[in-house]
C-alpha cells in the first residue's frame, strides 16, 4: 500500500479492531495492542517501504502522545507546572476530549501561565489560592491578565474559550482542596463578551494560504481545493470522480446529476492543473483505477468517505497550526470561505459598476448588472474577480 492507502486502511480497518479488542480509541496504541489485534507486519511495512516508524506514522492518523511531561510550559514555578499537568492528564483521561482539543486547552494555559508571569514576575498561581489570606490581591491579578487577553484577542470567542479553561483550572483546583477560593469566578462579568456561533466562522485568505502550503501531498492538496477554491462539501470532496470532470474547456467545471439542490456544475476557477495532475498520476500508476480522485481500496464505496476528508483537513490545519476562536478549524470553514469570497467578488464587482451607474443617473450599480450586461458578461467578471481573489488566497 502506498501511504495513503495505508492510512486509509488503518481508520476503516486497525482502529476498528482495536475497539472490538477493548482498547480505547482515543488513546495512542502501543505496539504490543497492535500486535495482539493481529497487525504485528504493520511495523515492518512503514519501516521498509515508507521510511517511518510506528510513532511517526500513528502521528499522521490522529494519535499523540497524550502525556505533557516534555511539554515546554514556559514558566519557572514547578509547583505550577507539576498542578497544569496534573490537570492536562486529568482532563485528557476522563472527559472523552479528542487529543487536538487537550492539545488547545494545554496550550491556552501555558498562555495564560505566561502572560500572568509577564505582568507579575512568576506564576506562582497555585501558592497564591492556597489559603484565603490575599483573595482580593490575587482577584486584582487576575483581572490584569484578562485586561491584557481582552486588549490583545480579536474575538469575543476566544477571549471566552481563555476565560473557560482558566476557570475550569481553577475549579480542579478547589475540587482537589488545593485553592481555597477560585480567583476567576466572577471576572466574566467584568466584560461584555459574547460568545458567537462557531459554525459560520469562516476561514480567512492568510488561513487558506497557510494550509495549502502546509499540505505535503496532491491529496491533501486537493482537500483543501475541493473545500475553499470549489466551494464543495465534505462528501463531494470524497466522492469525485473524473467522470464528473470537464476539464478541456473554456468552462471548466465538476457536473453533479444528485446533489442536496438538485444537478448543477460548480466551476473550477482554480485549481484544473492540479486535477489534471492527479488524473494522470493516479492513471498511470494503477492500470486498474477506478476513477475516484481520492481512492481507497479499504472501502467498499472505492473512495474515501467525508470523515476522512475532516478529519485529514483538521489534521493539516493542527500541522498549519490554523485555529478559529481557537479551536482546530472544520471543514464546514473552508467551504464557507468560498461563499464569503465569491460575496466579496459580487461586492467588488458591483464597486467597478458604480462609475456606470452614475453616468446613467442611477445610484444603484445592480441595476446595470441586471440591465446592461448579459448573463455571459455577468458570469465573466463575477468570475474574474473570484478567480483574482482564490489566487491571492492560494499563494499565485
Amino acid at each position: 500500500m502506498s501511504l495513503e492507502e495505508l492510512q486509509d486502511y488503518w481508520n476503516t480497518h486497525v482502529e476498528l479492531e482495536l475497539k472490538r479488542e477493548g482498547f480505547d480509541p482515543e488513546r495512542k496504541p502501543t505496539y504490543e495492542e497492535i500486535t495482539e489485534a493481529g497487525y504485528s507486519g504493520i511495523a515492518y511495512a512503514l519501516r521498509e517501504h515508507h521510511d517511518m516508524t510506528l510513532s511517526q506514522f500513528l502521528a499522521t492518523v490522529g494519535y499523540t502522545d497524550a502525556s505533557s511531561d516534555a511539554y515546554t510550559w514556559g514558566i519557572d514555578d514547578e509547583t505550577t507546572i507539576d498542578e497544569l499537568e496534573a490537570y492536562v492528564r486529568t482532563i485528557d483521561r476522563r472527559r472523552g476530549l479528542a487529543q487536538s482539543t487537550v492539545d488547545t486547552k494545554r496550550a491556552r494555559l501555558a498562555q495564560f501561565a505566561r502572560v500572568y508571569a509577564d505582568i507579575h514576575g512568576q506564576a506562582d498561581l497555585v501558592a497564591r489560592v492556597g489559603d484565603g489570606t490575599n483573595r482580593q490581591e490575587e482577584i486584582q491579578r487576575l483581572l490584569a491578565v484578562f485586561d491584557a487577553f481582552h486588549h490583545d484577542l480579536e474575538s469575543d470567542a476566544s477571549k471566552l474559550k481563555y476565560y473557560g479553561d482558566v476557570n475550569q483550572f481553577y475549579d480542579h483546583l478547589e475540587r482537589r482542596a488545593k485553592a481555597a477560593f477560585n480567583p476567576v469566578a466572577g471576572i466574566k462579568a467584568e466584560y461584555n463578551w459574547q460568545r458567537g456561533d462557531p459554525n459560520n466562522q469562516p476561514l480567512t485568505t492568510r488561513q487558506v494560504r497557510r494550509l495549502y502550503k502546509a499540505a505535503v501531498d496532491p491529496g491533501e492538496k486537493l482537500i483543501v481545493l475541493g473545500l475553499c477554491a470549489w466551494g464543495l462539501r465534505r462528501n463531494e470532496v470524497a466522492s469525485l470522480h473524473h467522470s464528473q470532470l470537464v476539464l478541456e474547456t473554456d468552462d471548466p467545471h465538476i457536473a453533479f446529476e444528485n446533489r442536496k439542490n438538485g444537478p448543477g456544475t460548480v466551476a473550477l476557477l482554480y485549481g484544473v492543473d492540479e486535477l489534471v495532475d492527479r488524473i494522470d498520476w493516479l492513471g498511470g500508476r494503477d492500470r486498474d483505477w477506478n476513477g475516484y480522485v481520492l481512492p481507497s481500496r479499504a472501502s467498499n464505496s472505492g473512495h474515501i468517505i467525508g470523515e476522512t476528508v475532516q478529519r485529514r483537513f483538521q489534521k493539516l490545519a493542527h500541522r498549519a497550526e490554523v485555529r478559529v476562536d481557537g479551536e482546530v478549524p472544520t471543514s464546514k470553514m473552508g467551504r464557507r470561505f468560498w461563499y464569503t469570497t465569491y460575496l466579496k467578488a459580487q461586492k467588488q464587482l458591483l464597486d467597478s459598476l458604480n462609475v456606470i451607474a452614475g453616468e446613467q443617473g442611477s445610484s444603484d450599480p445592480s441595476v446595470v448588472l441586471n440591465n446592461y450586461l448579459s448573463e455571459a458578461e455577468r458570469r465573466r467578471y463575477r468570475r474574474k474577480f473570484m478567480r483574482d481573489r482564490l489566487e491571492d488566497a492560494f499563494g499565485r
